[in-house]
């Protein structure tokens, strides 16, 4: 079984998410990860370059568990900055689909005061399925 998509009748197609989708098999859940490297080291405190690093970060989890980003059903991101995800929306995407490629799970994106770790401009959680 591949996932589902959920779009309610009538409704507006969202761009670049998923209002829902339903899937049936092995769960994979990633921790909050955020735009340092594996050695637990900000490389930049650019936005963009962390939420790239953020989605590798993901990415890589999803890959421990037997996933990949085709198996993602949610994503849940945290900005300290929403002014700063909203301009910088077309740099966003391009990096989006750079890591993980055209899958648009259900998502939300929270504005946050700060992040535990104090360089942190973004962290993302992500809930995986893989089909039996």
């Amino acid at each position: 079984m591949k996932n589902t998509l959920l779009q309610p009748e009538g409704w507006v197609t969202p761009k670049g998410y998923a209002n829902g989708v339903a899937a049936r098999g092995t769960m994979v859940f990633t921790g909050g990860q955020i735009g340092w490297n594996a050695q637990q080291q900000f490389e930049s405190d650019d936005f963009i370059a962390q939420t790239k690093q953020t989605l590798l970060n993901v990415r890589a989890v999803l890959e421990a568990g037997g996933a990949g980003p085709e198996h993602l059903v949610r994503l849940t991101w945290y900005v300290t900055d929403r002014n700063e995800y909203n301009s910088r929306l077309k740099e966003l995407g391009a990096v989006y689909r750079e890591v993980l490629g055209k899958n648009f799970p259900a998502m939300a994106c929270v504005q946050v005061a700060g992040l535990m770790e104090e360089r942190a401009k973004i962290e993302i959680e992500a809930t995986a399925v893989i089909p039996p």
